[in-house]
């Protein structure tokens, strides 16, 4: 009988399985489509239940099946998921309230505003690598402690998407160092641990889970998470990590110089750096492997721009993508700030909003797609900017994701950073970086083993360049030229 490992992903719109054989090859793919709960403006929640555990269960139902069709079995899991995400529980594990989810949810500024000042910015920086923001993991749990006293009464520890379908599975408490990392400021990057006078501090009462490394088997499928998901009782189960991170693994993202740009509902990138060496601008965090340390820097939206336009006009997104491509590059002068969800690494302003200049009566639907595509690959090359003056100069650009179908936005990315772009054989995502964890914890896969070869490069069109470069220019004196304003309607509004 076949062992195959499994990885399973819990992503913001959907769930994402892969059932893949010790060599790379993938027997069989699953996926579970969820929504994203926006109950108010700068909130973003998921049901842990509702969401988290019930596709995983589904997918983990679909796919032993598969296994057992392809005469082979689950031989060791994978498990990634949304992060850094705040879902207190009880003592059983029973959570208390939706998950409070990473940096597109912005609730908690009252508290990043009163860590930094309490610990200092310049402390927090060396310490845990990373300032303070809506990114952060620690300030979400200070504000579920002032905001709602009656859960923290009752909350015994909390879990982000992929520790809480872990100890659903094993039953153990454990949390991979680099989602540790990012609940900031209560790890320390300097001595791999938790920041114990801190967590203490802020967030008093709880358990911390234990930590352990990406790759580290923590725990055992139980006869409960076997009745559940069908996935035999006794497999083996590595701590996993933050879906970005599994994705980068999934493309081959290791070594200092490689970096990932992942196109989904946001815009993440991952670069493996040598040595901790923290820069305010981007986020500093322990790599998913043990020894590494990554930055990663990101847009808040990014394809959920795109959604947007294609659920506000009801047009498909072949319809949109043709009229976007049959558009100029600079779309006749229309740019777009992609801050429709406030503005993540390297400006870190909860209350940035999106804006549109430019607009005239000749501009439609294709010249409105193009620019928000135009808008994210400018906001690409600011945060690649500031990756470089940071000492970090990407070697090795490689682009994963849905967004990477199609190649007009890869090509519009390359165009507006000048930068090629690696495409990999498999762009399925995270769950594939889980499965391959799951081969190196249980030694099913060589550490040096590489997975996923490259198919083709896109490269930059020198045509577009000149072009690209002034609008770049507008583009970065957009946000400082707006932010006041774009400040002033949304204090006008909330009162």
């Amino acid at each position: 009988m076949d062992e195959l490992l499994l990885g399973v992903d819990i992503g913001s719109s959907s769930s994402k399985g892969a059932l893949v054989r010790p060599d790379g090859e993938i027997v069989a793919v699953a996926q579970r489509a969820h929504q994203l709960s926006l109950p108010r403006p700068g909130w973003a929640e998921h049901d842990a239940e509702a969401v988290w555990w019930s596709d995983f269960s589904a997918i983990g139902l679909e796919l032993t099946a598969a296994a057992s069709r392809a005469g082979g079995r689950v031989a060791a899991l994978g498990v990634s998921g949304i992060g850094p995400c705040i879902l207190p529980v009880d003592a059983s594990g029973i959570p208390l309230r939706p998950a409070i989810l990473y940096g597109i949810d912005t609730r908690a500024t009252e508290q990043v505003a009163a860590l930094t000042a309490r610990f200092g910015a310049d402390v927090i920086l060396a310490r845990g690598g990373t300032p303070l923001s809506s990114q952060a993991g620690g300030p979400k749990l200070a504000w579920l402690r002032e905001r709602e006293p009656a859960t923290w009464a009752r909350t015994a520890r909390f879990h982000m998407a992929h520790s809480f379908v872990i100890e659903r599975l094993t039953g153990e408490y454990v949390l991979d160092h680099h989602s540790a990392s990012q609940v900031d400021p209560l790890y320390d990057m300097t001595v791999a641990a938790w920041a114990g006078d801190w967590a203490a501090e802020v967030a008093p009462g709880i358990d911390f889970p234990r930590l352990a490394w990406s790759e580290e088997v923590v725990g055992r499928v139980n006869t409960a998470g076997e009745a559940a998901t069908g996935i035999s009782a006794g497999t083996p189960v590595v701590a996993g990590t933050i879906d970005a991170w599994a994705e980068a693994l999934s493309i081959g993202v290791r070594a200092p110089g490689d970096t990932m740009l992942m196109y989904g509902t946001t815009m993440f990138l991952v670069e493996v750096t040598s040595g901790f060496r923290p820069d305010a601008r981007v986020w500093t965090t322990q790599g998913a492997l043990s020894g590494t340390v990554t930055y990663a820097a990101g847009l808040s939206v990014s394809g959920g721009l795109t959604a947007w336009l294609r659920d506000m006009t009801e047009r498909p997104f072949e319809a949109l993508v043709a009229e976007a491509a049959a558009t100029q590059p600079g779309s006749d002068g229309l740019v777009v700030l992609p801050f429709f969800g406030a503005a993540r690494s390297p400006i870190h302003d909860p209350d940035a909003r999106g804006v549109i200049v430019g607009l005239t009566l000749s501009h439609d639907r294709g010249h409105l797609y193009r620019a928000l595509l135009e808008g994210a690959a400018y906001e690409v090359r600011h945060n690649l900017e500031v990756l470089a003056g940071a000492g970090a100069e990407p070697v090795t650009l490689t682009a994963v994701g849905g967004g990477t179908k199609g190649g007009l936005w890869t090509q519009i990315v390359s165009d507006v950073t000048g930068r090629p772009q690696v495409i990999p054989e498999q762009t399925i995502g995270a769950s594939y970086g889980d499965a391959w964890l799951a081969g190196i914890g249980t030694g099913a896969v060589d550490a040096a083993a590489t997975w996923n070869r490259p198919v083709g490069t896109v490269t930059p069109d020198q045509a577009t360049r000149d072009r690209y470069d002034g609008l770049y220019a507008v583009y970065r004196g957009l946000y400082p030229a707006t932010r006041d304003l774009v400040h002033e309607a949304g204090r006008v509004v909330a009162s």
